[in-house]
This record gives structure tokens, sequence and C-alpha cells, in this order.
């Protein structure tokens, strides 16, 4: 993608001036807002650039982690075990009423 525009093309772009031609002065001052805009894009995009290079740095140094962890030999039957005794600590009798 080629970008056509850059702020010294639209600051030194010339219209035609015919019968019923625009405010030039209008013309001026919107042009200024559309070179404002432009370098504004222009020093976001730059900013972005040096962003992802510098992230991409960082993935490329930061170090990979190994596979995940093993089992534990928390099995399902375990954990509803556990869950159960849990459930005896903090509710008591209230369970079996």
């Amino acid at each position: 993608m080629e970008i056509k525009l850059n702020t010294k093309t639209i600051l030194e772009k010339e219209f035609k001036s015919g019968l019923r031609g625009y405010n030039q002065e209008e013309v001026d001052l919107f042009l200024d807002d559309v070179i404002q805009d432009y370098q504004t894009f222009t020093k976001k995009i730059e900013a972005l650039e040096k962003e992802i290079e510098q992230m991409k740095k960082q993935v490329e140094t930061t170090p990979r982690r190994s596979a995940p962890p093993a089992n534990t030999g928390g099995t399902n039957f375990d954990i509803l075990k556990r869950i159960s005794n849990l459930e005896k600590h903090v509710f008591g009798d209230k369970l079996n009423d």
C-alpha cells in the first residue's frame, strides 16, 4: 500500500480558481488541519512501529517455557473427596439435615 500524500505535498498543492471558485482562505485552513492530522498519524505510526520492534525483541529474548508441569497426582476422585471433606468442615451437620 503506497501513501500518495505527505505534509509537504499537501502544503504545496495549488488549486486553479474558477468563476465561482472556493474561498482560498477556507481551503487553506482546511489543508492546515489535514497537514496536522498527517503529522499526528505519522508520529503515531512511527511510535507503534518502534513498540512492535521492541516487543519482537522482547519475545526473542524471553526464555521459552518448557512443557506444563506434570499432573501432581490429583485424580477426579481425590478432588471430589477433598471437596466433600471441605463441605463437611464448613457446613458440619447442616449437610445431613
